[in-house]
């Protein structure tokens, strides 16, 4: 006789309780089979928890406190053992109004809308299993590619646009305490997030500022910045090679700076040869 299939396995990731006990019952009834592997309320336990478990599909709010479902997503894309799992079918749960949902369009991530309808999980459902039972999930290339467009989205997973920024005021340490600098955006290097803070990098000084990255990025010019890690905003002129290591991981060299830069997989489509 044939192996019994393995029952397909999910994560929810949800920040109210009384919504993600009620998608676990909605599942219950449009997918008998599917096991609901954990429920977690944010998104870093999210990323946690798929990579402990590595399950066939993920549904994850997109506003939860402490990490977003897209930034969720983002994080466990990059940590994904690729080479142990294909990387889970991505179905985000949101409130956002039908204008935000155009981003979307295409079909490698899809989504429900709160309050979940019946009808529009059995779409979702009825796509999921066939992609599982074919063994076509969506090809993780795509997924990535929805995911960038989602986390660039204004008012979804980037900020809104911003007027151009031509001068920072960034904080420097020095013997004599905190000093207020006004840098040239033109003499940056790169931004770093670092807990509370983003770096700011020129050639030969490192400041300090309170700005979360992603309000930074929609104030610079994205031709000349590049999103190469989900904290990490690089020059691109000041690249000066991408160097991939034994186990596939991209770094940046840079012209100016002696430490190497992480390259996302999300981004690494950004470094292939022409």
């Amino acid at each position: 006789m044939p192996p019994t299939p393995t029952p397909p396995r999910a994560l929810i990731a949800e920040d109210e309780p009384l919504l993600a006990a009620a998608l676990q019952q909605a599942l219950a009834r449009a997918w008998p089979e599917l096991r609901v592997a954990a429920t977690v309320g944010d998104g870093l336990s999210a990323v946690r928890e798929a990579l402990a478990l590595r399950p066939e599909v993920l549904f994850f709010d997109i506003r939860m406190p402490g990490q977003s479902g897209l930034d969720a997503a983002a994080a466990l894309a990059d940590a994904w053992p690729a080479d142990e799992a294909p990387f889970p079918a991505l179905v985000f749960v949101t409130a956002y109004d039908q204008y935000a949902l155009q981003a979307f369009e295409t079909q490698a991530v899809d989504y429900l809308l709160k309050p979940v309808q019946p009808a529009r999980l059995e779409k979702t459902v009825h796509k999921l299993r066939q992609a599982l039972q074919r063994g076509a999930a969506p090809a993780p290339e795509d997924t990535f590619a929805q995911l960038r467009a989602l986390l660039h989205t204004p008012g979804l997973g980037a900020a809104p646009a911003a007027p151009r920024l031509h001068m920072i005021q960034a904080m420097r340490q020095t013997g004599n305490g905190t000093q207020i600098h006004f840098v040239p955006v033109a003499e940056v290097l790169y931004f770093e997030a670092a807990d509370k803070y983003v770096r700011v990098l020129t050639a030969t000084h490192e400041y300090l500022i309170r700005t979360p990255l992603k309000e930074l990025a929609a104030q610079l010019d994205p031709a000349a910045f590049w999103q190469v890690h989900r904290g990490t905003l690089v020059r691109a002129s000041a690249i000066a090679s991408a160097t991939r290591d034994e186990a596939g991981r991209l770094h940046l060299h840079l012209h100016e700076r002696p430490e190497r830069l992480a390259v996302s997989r999300l981004y690494a489509h950004l470094f292939k040869a022409m």
